[in-house]
This record gives C-alpha cells, structure tokens and sequence, in this order.
C-alpha cells in the first residue's frame, strides 16, 4: 500500500504530525511503519505541494496539513482501483478505507470489483497459442488469482458492512519530530 496517500487519506481527516501520522496508520490498517518514513514521506509530500506546514502543537512539534492537490490525490487514490498491487496492499487500502468518515467503501469495492472483472475477461479473450504451453500456464495462474480476487472482495464486502469510521485519536504520542529553527 502507498504510505504517501494513506498519509494524505489520513490528513484529510485533521491536522497531525509525524508521530501522531504513524500511530493513526498503524491503528487503522493493523500494519507499521518506520517513523522514518513517515517523515520522508511528509517531506516529500511538502515538496510535491500535496502538503503544508500548520504551525507547531504545544510541545513544539510540526504539523502538516493537506493542500487542496493533497486531498484530492488521497480522494483519487480510495477511488480508483489498483491491479498493479498486491492483495495485501488492496486489502490494507479497505482496512484505512473503513475507518475514514466519508469514504465510500462500497464504490471503492465496485470499482475493485469492475477492474478484476474486467482483466479476468481480458484474460478469457486472449487466443491460446496451440504450442504456448508456458503461456497457457502462466495465463491459468493468473485466472485463478483473478477469481480468488473476486471471492475474496465478495468476503470483504460482507465484512465491511458492520465496520464504523472514526476520527483521529485523542491519545497523543509522546515523540514527534519539532519545528526546525529558523536561527
């Protein structure tokens, strides 16, 4: 899964620093990740001008916001489908999906959906060449993990339905990258 729009995905929901960013990630999707690179991440997000300084917290740590670009790449992101991840990635890009007021888990299940569909019919039109067994058996492989593809998003589907999206956490993590001085 892309750190960088599920960072954005996140901002989209408050502003946060670093710290803060990599706990509310590892909260939603169950997965970690290295503090490092959440603040590469946001660097290069700031960068890119899918990001900008909101100030500092109380205890003098950087906040990031997402520009107006930043949202809508992280909005464009939930919504569009991605054959070119693996499974995993998809399903943690549902896990951050659920717990974000607002997304539209089931359009972005649809569009999954449509995509592997479509790839799977792809994959049917293709002409068996009568000497390519190779071939055949590398297009077998990928018609079943298509299907399984398509099981699987069913089984996801029943199990989004009692999901509930939440706000960012009250609990603050101690660390935090501070503000740079500007001396």
């Amino acid at each position: 899964m892309s750190v960088r729009q599920s960072l954005l995905a996140i901002l989209d929901r408050g502003v946060c620093y670093g710290s803060q960013l990599r706990a509310e990630y590892e909260r939603r999707t169950g997965a970690s990740v290295n503090v490092g690179q959440v603040y590469t991440t946001l660097e290069r997000l700031e960068r890119d001008g899918l990001v900008a300084g909101a100030g500092v917290d109380d205890e003098a740590r950087v906040l990031w916001r997402p520009t107006a670009a930043g949202r809508a790449e992280a909005r464009a992101w939930l919504t569009t489908a991605s054959l070119a991840e693996g499974r995993d990635d998809v399903a943690l890009k549902i896990a951050l999906a659920v717990t974000l007021p607002g997304a539209d888990v089931d359009a972005i299940l649809s569009v999954q959906r449509a995509a592997v569909r479509a790839a799977l019919d792809a994959s049917d039109a293709e002409v068996a060449d009568a000497d390519a067994v190779p071939a055949a058996i590398v297009r077998a492989a990928r018609k079943a993990r298509l299907e399984a593809d398509l099981r699987w998003l069913d089984e996801v589907a029943r199990l989004t339905a009692a999901a509930v999206p939440f706000g960012l956490s009250e609990e603050r993590p101690r660390r935090g990258r501070p503000a740079r001085s500007t001396v």
